[in-house]
Formats: C-alpha cells, sequence, structure tokens
C-alpha cells in the first residue's frame, strides 16, 4: 500500500505474469476466487449484502469492487496509489492520504476488506490499520483480511520474483490474527484456499473445502467482527 503503486499502475497485470503463476490460474480467477470465498462464508452465516456497504481497502483497480458491487446496497473502496485508482471507472472510490489513515466516517461500513494489503504495510503501520477499520465499521460489522500463506513454497516462489512484492513482509496467519484480537475483533474464521490450480477448482473445487484448516494452501482468509 505504498505510493510506488504508482509507477506499476500502466503495466500492473504484465509485472505480476510468472511462468508458476500463469500455469496455476490468470490473473481473473485470482479474483473470482476471493470473492467466492467471501460470497460461500457470508451465505452460510446468513450474513446477507443486499443494502449493505462494503469498504475494499487498498482496492487498487477495483477487481474485487466490480465483481462485488451488485451484491451491495453499497460498494466503495480506497487506496494510496491514485495512479491505480485511475483503473477503478464507474466505481465509488477515494483516495487514501496516508497509508494507516482510512477517507471515511466512524462506523461508515457493515463490511471492511483488505486483500493482499497487509504485506505491503510496514509492520510497525499495520496496528494502526487495524485501528482504523475497527473505526470505520459499525458494531457488528466483518473486516476480512486475505494474504498469501508464507508456508506455501509456491507462493514464496512467486512473490520473490514479482517485481510488485519488492517490500513485501508475508504475515502468517497466527500474525493476521494477533492484529485483529489486539483490537477487540472477534476471530470468526480462519479459512486457507488456492490448493487448486484454476482448470482442477473449475472441475473439483468442491473438494478444496475439505482442506480449508490445512494451512498450505495458497492464501489465506481471516474474518473477524465487531462486537
Amino acid at each position: 500500500m505504498s505510493p510506488e503503486f504508482d509507477k506499476y499502475a500502466n503495466e500492473y497485470s504484465k509485472l505480476l505474469a510468472d511462468p508458476l503463476r500463469d500455469r496455476f490460474a490468470n490473473e481473473s480467477f485470482f479474483h473470482e476466487r476471493k470473492f467466492l470465498l467471501m460470497r460461500e462464508y457470508f451465505s452460510l452465516h446468513g450474513w446477507e449484502p443486499e443494502g449493505r456497504t462494503w469498504i475494499d481497502i487498498g482496492c487498487g483497480r477495483g477487481e474485487l469492487l466490480k465483481l462485488g458491487r451488485a451484491d451491495f446496497g453499497v460498494a466503495t473502496g480506497c487506496d494510496v496509489s491514485p495512479e491505480m485508482l485511475g483503473g477503478c471507472a464507474g466505481l465509488e472510490v477515494r483516495r487514501q492520504l496516508k497509508d494507516d489513515v482510512l477517507p471515511f466516517t466512524d462506523g461508515f461500513a457493515d463490511l471492511a476488506t483488505a486483500v493482499c494489503v497487509y504485506h505491503h504495510v510496514p509492520p510497525p503501520k499495520r496496528a494502526a490499520l487495524t485501528r482504523e477499520a475497527l473505526r470505520i465499521l459499525k458494531p457488528g460489522g466483518y473486516f476480512c483480511i486475505i494474504e498469501h500463506n508464507p508456508l506455501n513454497p509456491l507462493t514464496q516462489a512467486i512473490v520473490k520474483r514479482s517485481p510488485v512484492d519488492v517490500d513485501a513482509q508475508l504475515l502468517r496467519a497466527r500474525e493476521t490474527c494477533r492484529l485483529l484480537e489486539d483490537q477487540h475483533l472477534r476471530i470468526e474464521a480462519l479459512q486457507y484456499f488456492l490448493f487448486f490450480p484454476a482448470f482442477l477448482f473449475r472441475t473439483a473445487g468442491f473438494m478444496e473445502k475439505a482442506f480449508t484448516r490445512l494451512p498450505l494452501g495458497g492464501q489465506y482468509a481471516v474474518f473477524a467482527r465487531v462486537p
């Protein structure tokens, strides 16, 4: 979540390209898989997004918002990179002037997400960003953090080779949970995913549900709730 993403914006997809990553899935699959995971989680827990407000923190070019905006009453996002936000045509997004201050009022949202954001935030600022997420959420609101899983060797290899991740400091799931618990958010679920490449997931994705607690998926999601 650094303004350095301004220099990546015009060639972001090209910079993400990697033989290992591309054999696993194309770029759109990773966004679709994340939103599917979120949608399934909330459906399972009877939390209906219709009429609710969602903020995607570090939204980048708005790929996730574009997938999910039809489900919500309000879907908006913020990012510190104005060049990345330039790819958010048709979306309501806001410039984030500091990486640990969010441009929304107290209790603004029912759901906040931070997808592959925290590994770009300097560790000393992560607690402040988490406090900000808590501030903008309503009582009972959800905060979902999705991150690369450093226990997955394929993820480690791809991140190390990626030009956009030169500053990345990956977080294990327990570190992410601790950040949330330190702000008195209640951990509701931890799920690992991206076990199967796209071609296999599309035919046998239901099998991934058996592995959600196995800490070897390419990424993980933590769902936490404001008391």
